[in-house]
């Protein structure tokens, strides 16, 4: 008796790669690395052949009809899913042929069936067994796809289901410009590694090679040399990419080849490899990648911190490990000097740090095959060298930043230290932004500077440093500044500051015909002296100023060894006082005399402000007999009694004759009145000292009714679209935690925009139409909640950057607390009532009182005689933060009878 054939075992495993319709790849589960692979052609069926391109021993084929269908039948059945199999025999050429199921056993699809049952291949009928019931019913299947006319059994042409497929690519550049840059429909066909696969663009078959732009993935070089992680980096895009459908954004052309990057559904596959360790940024690449550049940054920093795969050997570099020195990683100042053509002076509350832009190198001067400096042929040998006015685009460079930085508020951020080396100090590398604008990239684009080029393993960089690539390649193309082809600017200086008397004596006719001259303080040497360059006439001349007599700061003493004589009293501080109002500011300048030394007197105006009364007037300069028939002299005579009046600087200890004061009358002043309402803010604006404010008395009963409003709301939910909002509505508006609240129209947009205000709570916003709706009529009576009402007595002063300081102050100490409120003065039409505001319910607190101490606002001219006993405490806390030079105050009294004379507005 014979024993009956063994069943074939089954198998399990996972379909990697569809070759055709009737052959595919299968791997099994990863164990400690790539997995192995088996192909597998499906029993007992014939598909069309899919076309092959043409090799080095083998022609171009073409697509069988049908190929290409019955092919993504197969893929999109199975590619990537599960599935188990059997091996139903060997060929003797040793390709295995089986049966596939879809699913984790023999109930699920049968792939063979379904293809045949679609009319995509052809059963081998020689080799079917008629005792077979399995076999048999391919026939039977077969059958009823012909005669339902389904597929290849179909009448259509067969031309319409044969690929044009275009194999090379002629013109890459031209085919990634009339892309631009907009995702592509593809699917994969090969992974060569990890960081290169070969695809097909849908719907014209373009068969390209792609390289991920931005990154470099572990390979098999070319003379076998097999890099650490490649074959799991190579799996790893396989498991995710091969034969997926996916996005393709071809951004550039390398060497004719093609670099972009590729979208997943799941997401971008070179940020997957960066975040995983299988890759690094390449800065070569990635400047042509337009979206989520940042991300990659981080995905490899994140893998790197890590130590993950091809990091794990991974140190952070010398100026990464000294970042721990560095307190303060982020932070904003104001800029109040330029140095060269990268650096920066940031005073940050009461200190200066001096800082320098990351990534960056500033113009340089042309360099001899030695490597020294090359003289430049143009200026005189007998000169000497000032880089900032010899070096090409130097000055270019430093004006951009000056004109654009100096006194302005920035944010920086820092990105790296640069240990000192080759007697150069130390240098914290940062990046700074001025309104959302990258100060270093704005630069490099206007080809006022380049952009460092690292070593691949080097971390100390920018954190834009993508962005500075891009604008760099910008003012290439533009052809801008450092990367013009046009002879560089030429600044002939006239250098009047290297005491030669007998050439600034030629300047001094011409410099005195004159009233006012337009120039730049480059360098303030201390209180009274500067150095001043005058662009009309390109010369640089040391300015004494006229009139006052200054102590000096710190020096270096005559003669050799180096040692320094200490600064005079108040010194230091006349040079600090004169250096944040001059320091590389546009002025105005009126030379009337020159002293042996070649040194220009004259005065200097700021923004209208003579310097020489602004250092009277703050104590830290005294009347000098120059000043005698000067047209200034007596503006300086008051500035110096006032001074002396208020004990400043120089005059602290300055004791004058006390006159013995009249006593007053009795006081028949009207007392103020009070009453104390309890409030809580719920609105600060933010251009003045208005808010907006609740009774909290009323806080119960306005939680009730907005919980009953909304509860009808619910019930009764408005048709979207129904109502159409007009100015001075009331109606019902959502906010942006998407609640109903009641509100009233103040302003209907043409784009279908509403601005409206919350009634009860003060605030303002801009809502779309659909997020209106008419209010229910019971909700209508209620009163408004929320009242607006300004700060009485005081008010915010001229300057932006002091209202700015003021109203941060100010909602600092009110914002969404409860305080104690009266009522000062009824506001009329137009015009909200005017309050003081308490944190105590005793009257104690004073908030106007507490922003006057703190020099954030003035005091208001009022004359009422209930008023006279408040006004005099909030005349002495101005006072008292005008002598502490507090905030508004720092630069001295901006409230003298004559600040319109000295140029101060009001």
């Amino acid at each position: 008796m014979s024993t009956p054939p063994q069943a074939p075992t089954l198998r399990r495993g996972v379909v990697k790669h569809v070759l055709s319709g009737d052959a595919l790849i299968i791997r099994g589960q990863p164990k400690g690395g790539p997995p192995p692979e088996k192909q597998l052609c499906l029993s007992n069926i014939t598909a069309p052949r899919v076309a092959r391109r043409a090799t080095a021993n083998m022609p171009e084929t073409k697509d069988e009809p049908w190929a290409w269908e019955a092919r993504e039948f197969l893929r999109k059945k199975c590619i990537g899913k599960e599935i188990v199999f059997t091996v139903e025999y060997t060929a003797p050429s040793g390709r295995e042929y089986g049966c596939i199921h879809l699913g984790s056993d023999t109930s699920g699809e049968n792939l063979t069936e379904s293809l045949i049952a679609n009319g995509l291949v052809e059963v081998r009928r020689s080799g079917i067994k008629s005792s077979d019931e399995s076999q048999q019913r391919l026939v039977q299947l077969e059958d009823s796809a012909k005669s339902s006319g389904l597929g290849k059994w179909g009448t259509e042409g067969v031309s319409q289901h044969i690929r044009d497929i275009k194999w090379s690519v002629e013109d890459p550049r031209k085919l990634v410009d009339s892309k631009h840059s907009k995702p592509i429909k593809a699917v994969i066909e090969h992974v060569r590694d990890g960081c290169t696969v070969r695809a097909f663009l849908l719907p014209d078959f373009q068969y390209v090679t792609v390289m991920l732009a931005g990154i470099k993935a572990p390979m098999t070089k070319m003379d076998g040399t097999v890099e650490p992680f490649s074959a799991e980096a190579k799996y790893f895009v396989e498991s995710r990419l091969l034969q997926r459908d996916v996005e393709i954004i071809l951004e550039g052309v390398s060497n004719a080849n093609l670099l972009g990057t590729v979208l997943h559904p799941n997401g971008n596959i070179t940020e997957m490899l960066l975040k995983e360790g299988f890759a690094r940024c390449v800065d070569w690449s990635i400047g042509v990648v337009t979206q989520g550049v940042e991300k990659l940054r981080v995905a490899e920093k994140l893998a790197k911190e890590k130590r993950l795969r091809i990091w794990k050997d991974w140190t952070p570099s010398a100026s990464t490990l000294s970042m721990g020195s560095i307190t303060e990683k982020e932070y904003t100042g104001k800029v109040v000097e330029v140095t060269g053509a990268d650096g920066l002076v940031v005073k940050v509350g009461g200190e200066t740090r001096k800082i320098f832009l990351s990534s960056i190198r500033p113009p340089r001067a042309t360099q001899q095959a030695n490597g020294e400096a090359a003289a430049d042929p143009r200026r005189n040998i007998r000169e000497r060298s000032r880089p900032l006015y010899d070096v090409p685009y130097m000055f270019e460079a430093r004006e951009f930043l000056r004109k654009k930085l100096i006194g302005k508020r920035v944010s920086v951020k820092v990105d790296y230290v640069q240990p000192a080396a080759n007697n150069f100090p130390e240098k914290v590398c940062c990046t700074v932004n001025i309104s959302n604008s990258n100060v270093a990239e704005a630069l490099v684009s206007k080809g006022l500077a380049t952009v460092i080029r690292y070593r691949q393993d080097d971390d100390q960089r920018s954190s834009c440093y993508d962005s500075l690539l891009s604008a760099e390649a910008r003012a290439q193309k533009k052809l801008v500044g450092l990367h013009s082809n046009k002879e560089a600017p030429i600044h002939r200086i006239q250098d009047m500051t290297s005491g030669e008397s007998a050439k600034a004596k030629q300047f001094l006719p011409f410099l005195t015909r004159q009233n006012l001259v337009d120039a730049l303080v480059e360098f303030v040497a201390s209180g009274s002296r500067v150095r001043v360059y005058i662009p009309k006439e390109t010369c640089l001349l040391t300015l004494l100023l006229n009139g006052i007599q200054c102590p000096r700061g710190a020096r270096p003493a005559p003669g050799p060894g180096g040692a320094m004589l200490p600064a005079e009293p108040f010194g230091e501080e006349a040079t600090a006082h004169t250096r944040d109002m001059c320091m590389q500011r546009e002025v105005e300048i009126k030379v009337d005399s020159m002293d042996k030394a070649g040194n220009f007197i004259g005065w200097l105006f700021i923004d209208g402000v003579n310097m020489s009364v602004s250092l009277v007037e703050n104590g830290l300069a005294k009347l000098f007999y120059t000043a005698e028939g000067s047209p200034y002299q007596r503006q300086l005579e008051t500035a110096e009694a006032a001074a002396k009046q208020s004990k400043l600087g120089l005059w602290k200890s300055y004791v004058e004759e006390i006159k013995d004061a009249v006593q007053e009358t009795e006081d028949t002043q009207t007392e103020r009145h009070r009453k104390l309402e309890h409030i809580v803010v719920t609105d600060i604006s933010e251009t003045d000292l208005t808010f907006a404010a609740q009774k909290v008395e009323n806080g119960k009963k306005l939680e009730a009714f907005m919980a009953e409003m909304r509860a009808e709301m619910h019930t009764n939910p408005p048709l979207p679209g129904a109502y159409t909002p007009k100015k001075g509505d009331l109606c019902a508006a959502k906010f942006v935690d998407e609640l109903w609240y009641r509100a009233r129209v103040e302003k209907v947009d043409k784009d279908g925009k509403v601005t409206v205000l919350y009634v009860d709570f003060g605030n303002r916003d801009t809502v779309p139409v659909l997020k209106t709706a008419p209010l229910p009529g019971s909700f209508v009576s209620l009163p408004a909640q929320a009242k607006e009402y300004r700060l009485a007595f005081v008010q915010l002063a001229s300057d932006e950057d002091y209202i700015v300081d003021a109203l941060n102050e100010f909602y600092h100490s009110v914002s969404n607390k409860t305080l104690y409120m009266n009522v000062e003065s009824r506001g009329t039409a137009g015009v909200v009532d005017a309050v003081s505001l308490y944190l105590n319910e005793d009257g104690t607190g004073d908030v106007a009182l507490a922003l006057l101490e703190k020099g954030f606002l003035l005091v208001e001219s009022r004359r009422e005689r209930r008023l006279q006993k408040l006004m005099s405490e909030y005349r002495a806390a101005q006072n008292s933060a005008k002598k502490s030079r507090l905030n508004l105050w720092e630069y001295g009294d901006i409230t003298q009878d004559d600040a319109k004379e000295f140029g101060i507005a009001r």
